[in-house]
This record gives C-alpha cells, structure tokens and sequence, in this order.
C-alpha cells in the first residue's frame, strides 16, 4: 500500500481520551505493517483539507458523537475518501440505541425492554404515565444517554428515588435517555469481522457493573473465552449478532454487547460501529484469540474500507 493513510482520532466528543488511544494505537500497527498513515487529530485539522494534504484513505477511530454517527461518513462521502468501518445509515442508526432497539424489536430480536424519556417532553419529577410505565420496568435499572459509548453516563439505580439524579447525569450527555431492565444475566462481547464472527468473550465484574471504570481501569475485571456456553448456544448467539448486524446494514468491523436474562436467554444489548483498539480493548483481543495480530487486524480493516 502506498497510499498516504489519515488515522482519524481525538475530536471532541466526550470520549476523546479514549478515540486517542484507540488512535495511537491502530497508527503503531498500521506503521508496523509498513503503511503510509499519520495520526490527524480532528480537533485541530480542517477534514475538508484531507484531499489537499495527500491523504486518499482514513481509518476512523474516532468514537461518539461526531464521529461514529454518520456525520463523519456523510463528509468523506462527499470527499470521495474511502473509509473504515459502516456507512452513515448504518453509523447513523448504530450509535442511536433507542433507533436501534426499535428497529431489532420490529425484527422480533429479543432485546432489553426500556422506556424512553426525552428532556423536553418530562418534568423533573416525570409524568404519570412515563412513572408507570418505568415501575413496569421492575427494580434495578439502567439509565443511559441515548446516544454515546464506553459507559459514560450510565447509572444503575437500585431504588427509585435514585431516579432523578441517575436522570440529570444521563441528560448532561443527551437529550433522550433510556431507563432500562436490568437483565441480571452473563455479558457477552461479540466481534464482527468482515461478517464473521471473533471468538466469544465472557466478561465478569466486580464493579457495580461493565461501567467506564471496569472497562478501561480495574485489574478486576475478567474476560473468558472457554466461556459457559454449549456448542448450541454459541450457534444461536452466532446467528443473533450476525442477524442483529446485518439488519442494520453495518459492514467493515464491529462489536455486539449481548447479555443473558434469569431463565439463560440471550438479548442484545447495543451495536458499536467503532470499537475501542487499544491493544487491550475487547474487539483486538478477540482477534488476537483468532489468531490475528493488531498489526494484522488494523490492515484488515484497512482494507476492507469502501
């Protein structure tokens, strides 16, 4: 490959921190296969200028708002750059998980049954109706911004006075929340790779639950691939996440978070378009079971790009 790579990352979203690292990283192992890519922190250069700067392909590693929800795409569409991972329906859709939920629902995939609460349309001590329906939801529950990753701004309430503040924290980050049943089950993190499936992983945490401290600090968090599953249940996640995807028309590469309820069901959890690539996060490290190293992978990737 000569061509000269932009590895898209940073921005200024409120994963920042996390896209550069994912982006450092993915630029060592593109430079360790020998390609021509330099790190572009969007922050500071003008995207329109890619063109100009000799640059005729991006890896985005760019996560959240802005760079994983189509916008970004729409733009090198418009540019003519060919890029990593899904186009912008398919981001577009991907990083809106209440879209995204109801779009599964309308394929009859099982998924975690919430309520939606928009910022404009509730009060602070929230509607009847939208009370009632939340009650349905059973104790303890999930509060999620609408629209974000690596768990910022999720709270898990085991009382429901602890609703209102749980609410306030997840409206700093997006005007519609999810407040979700807490399934209580196993969590799985699916990679998808070209359409096919990584190795499985099994993720145990001590912390309250997979939160942004578990996921990117704590030496307690646990990951397993000779996970708890048969060879039965595996074919029937397998085909879940690969229907799940396939429905939103995603391509490239991904990851799906699936977790069990009490009676061992699987249901899925949320879709991301541009998972973390640390070397340590969850998407290189079931490629790495596979068999692929990072320097392997990004290339992959790389050259799956449209």
């Amino acid at each position: 490959m000569n061509e000269k790579i932009a590895v898209l990352m940073g921005g200024t979203s409120s994963e920042r921190k996390i896209s550069l690292m994912s982006g450092k990283a993915i630029l060592s192992g593109l430079n360790e296969a020998n390609i021509n890519a330099y790190g572009v922190d969007t922050l500071n250069f003008p995207i329109l200028n890619l063109k100009q700067k000799g640059f005729s392909k991006v890896f985005c590693a760019l996560h959240g708002k802005g760079g994983e929800d189509g916008t970004l795409q729409a733009l090198l569409n418009f540019l003519q750059v060919p890029y990593t991972g899904s186009g912008v329906m398919a981001s577009s859709i991907a990083m809106d998980k209440i879209r995204t939920k109801l779009i599964w629902k309308g394929y009859n995939l099982p998924s975690a049954r919430f309520v939606w609460c928009n910022r404009n349309k509730i009060n602070t001590f929230l509607s009847k109706n939208v009370q009632h329906n939340i009650c349905k939801l059973g104790l303890p529950l999930f509060i999620k911004p609408n629209c974000g990753g690596s768990s910022i701004g999720i709270t898990k309430i085991t009382e429901f006075n602890e609703l209102s503040a749980a609410l306030e924290n997840a409206f700093k980050y997006d005007d519609n929340i999810l407040v979700e049943e807490c399934l209580n089950g196993t969590e799985y993190s699916i990679g998808i790779l070209d359409d096919k499936v990584l190795p499985i992983i099994q993720i145990e945490t001590s912390n309250q639950f997979y939160n942004f401290e578990a996921k990117y600090f704590s030496k307690q968090t646990k990951y397993f691939f000779s996970n708890n599953l048969n060879k039965n249940q595996k074919m029937k996640l397998t085909k879940l996440v690969l229907t799940a995807w396939k429905i939103l028309g995603c391509t490239g590469y991904g990851r799906i978070d699936v977790m069990t309820d009490q009676n061992g069901f699987f249901h899925l959890l949320e879709i991301n378009t541009s998972p973390g690539m640390t070397r340590t996060s969850l998407f290189p490290m079931a490629a790495k079971q596979a068999g692929i190293s990072f320097s392997q992978l990004v290339t992959k990737i790389l050259r799956l790009s449209n």
